[in-house]
C-alpha cells in the first residue's frame, strides 16, 4: 500500500507513526511520556503535541473490542481444556492490560499523526 500523497518528505506514514509511536513530523521515537500520555514536545524537532486534540476517543471502542476478543478467547479455552479459575486469572488479566495499553498507544498515535498530516485545527466561524 503506497504512502498517502499528503505525507511530506521526512514524515513517516500514518501506520508507521502509529505502530512505533514516532513523531509525525520528523519520525523520531519518543511520542509518549509514560504509558499513554503524550510528551509536550518532540525531543528532536520540537513539534508541539499539545495543539492536537486527540483526547480519549479510542479508549471506549478499544475497550469494547479488546474485551470481546478476550471473552471469546477465554470461553474457547474454557470449553476446550476446562482449566481451573486461577489459570484464567493468570492468563487473561495481564493479556487484557497489555492489549488495552498498547492499543491505546497505537490508537492515540494514529489520531495525532492523522491530525498532523491533515493539518487539522479548531473550527472557526467566519464573520459575515
Amino acid at each position: 500500500m503506497p504512502d498517502s500523497p499528503q505525507t511530506q518528505k521526512g514524515q513517516p506514514p500514518l501506520w508507521r507513526a502509529a505502530l512505533f509511536a514516532t513523531c509525525p513530523e520528523c519520525g523520531a521515537p519518543g511520542l509518549f511520556d509514560g504509558a499513554v500520555k503524550f510528551r509536550d514536545r518532540c525531543p528532536s524537532c520540537g513539534l508541539d503535541y499539545g495543539r492536537y486534540n486527540v483526547g480519549d476517543g479510542p479508549a471506549a471502542f478499544l475497550t469494547l473490542i479488546v474485551g470481546a476478543l478476550i471473552i471469546a478467547l477465554a470461553l474457547g479455552l474454557d470449553s476446550a481444556l476446562h482449566p481451573p479459575l486461577w489459570v484464567h486469572v493468570i492468563l487473561w488479566v495481564p493479556l487484557t492490560v497489555i492489549a488495552v495499553v498498547y492499543g491505546l498507544r497505537v490508537g492515540k498515535a494514529a489520531l495525532l499523526a492523522s491530525e498532523h498530516q491533515r493539518q487539522a485545527a479548531e473550527g472557526k466561524l467566519r464573520d459575515d
